[in-house]
């Protein structure tokens, strides 16, 4: 009898339960099935069905292998890495000409997504290389920082997003993935050398079918892989020396960059050292809303998803002050109750009373900061918030126009 293991909603696929689950993949005839033009390759038997206005992606794989990989995308999924979305699994398919039938993985096609061989086919579009390496180097980056093991990176275990000139990579294949509370210099190195392995050789594959310039090299390519991952690496792990009087500005700083490069730092941690000290940033992938629930838990501030990030990061920088000044740790919770008395309220109490209704208070305190790097810049030390919030709300504020809030109808 057959089982299907599907995600809740299950109604959701209510339609794929009339496939013919009794055969194998490669035989089936079904006017749901479809052709995806360039598709990437596959060492498993891999069919597209369309059902309900959607497009669903199945792999005839070994069970355990399919309850495995079933569980590494949600987990991917939970985490907020790109990846394709699980549905769920067919397990107990019985036997075809004496043979049993392996399970059946099912995951939501992505829309608007695209192969790497669908990109170097257009001949209107320019070759995106470089675009493409650094999506690629990027997607690994934020899989080792969760500690997940790719095990087979490579372009054809990638699908690709558009985006604004850009382009994003989509984690595609868990089949040889491993999941670990952190990995091993040893494990990332191991996953690196396997990108350029099998990247190198897709991007010759491509070179013999003539869509890669005439000129381009594809083993001088595959070896900025390695290059890209170690400098996006040492961007978000290495350490930085600042000097006492200018952390909190130098600890913004770094926060600032890390977001501009998409991560979140999950501890500041500042080392005494003869030259000042070692600022020690251990950086995370994010996940959804998640600075927002962390804000409003540690002191009832109502901000948006990016409003929370910088807060939270200014909370993690006054925490790294007062432990330097006080010597000790100290829990969030009371540096967080510090932080709205002595940096939040300050910069409140400061804000004239007729341009109180210009910005939301979150995004005020957010600008305020903005500022303050802007000014620390220019000057060459951390000019500190007090300063800045009085030169904000002096040339920048009453610049902004009224926002729509409610208000007394007229």
């Amino acid at each position: 009898m057959v089982r299907y293991v599907f995600r809740p909603p299950a109604d959701v696929a209510a339609g794929l339960l009339s496939l013919p689950w009794h055969l194998p993949l490669e035989v089936w005839e079904d006017s749901r099935l479809v052709e995806i033009r360039h598709r990437g390759t596959s060492r498993h038997v891999v069919r597209f069905v369309a059902d309900a206005g959607r497009l669903y992606a199945l792999k005839e794989i070994q069970e355990p292998l399919a309850r495995r990989e079933y569980r590494l995308l949600r987990h991917l999924n939970a985490v907020g890495i790109p990846s394709v979305e699980p549905l769920g699994i067919v397990v107990d398919r019985g036997e075809h000409e004496g043979l049993a039938l392996d399970a059946v993985l099912c995951t939501c096609f992505l829309e608007y997504s695209t192969t790497y061989r669908s990109l170097y086919s257009d001949p209107h579009r320019p070759r995106p290389t470089d675009r493409l390496l650094d999506a690629l180097v990027e997607l690994l980056v934020r899989l080792h920082l969760a500690g997940f093991f790719w095990g087979d990176c490579s372009l054809s275990n990638t699908l690709f997003r558009l985006d604004a000139g850009s382009l994003q990579a989509i984690f595609v294949d868990a089949e040889t993935s491993e999941l670990h509370p952190g990995l091993t210099e040893g494990q990332r190195e191991h996953d690196v050398d396997l990108a350029f392995e099998r990247v190198g050789g897709e991007l010759m594959d491509l070179l013999a079918a003539g869509q890669l310039p005439s000129d381009a090299e594809p083993v001088s390519l595959a070896q900025e892989i390695p290059e890209r991952y170690h400098r996006l690496w040492s961007a978000l792990s290495e350490d930085v020396i600042v000097h006492p009087e200018d952390q909190r500005y130098r600890i913004a700083e770094r926060l600032r960059r890390l977001n501009e490069l998409g991560f979140d730092a999950d501890e500041v941690e500042l080392i005494s050292a003869d030259d000042g000290y070692r600022l020690r940033i251990r950086t995370r992938v994010a996940e959804p809303g998640q600075h927002r629930m962390r804000l409003q838990a540690l002191t009832g501030i109502d901000a948006q998803e990016n409003q929370a990030r910088r807060l939270l990061n200014d909370i993690a920088g006054y925490r790294s002050h007062l432990e330097r000044k006080e010597g000790g740790r100290l829990p969030m919770t009371a540096v967080a109750a510090r932080w709205m008395t002595d940096v939040y309220d300050k910069v409140a109490r400061l804000m004239p009373a007729e341009l109180s209704a210009r910005l939301h208070p979150a995004e005020v305190f957010h600008e305020v900061l903005e500022h303050r790097w802007f000014l620390s810049e220019a000057a060459g030390r951390d000019v500190g918030t007090t300063a800045a919030a009085r030169s904000y709300f002096e040339t920048v504020l009453p610049t902004v126009p009224e926002q729509m809030v409610p208000g007394p109808e007229r």
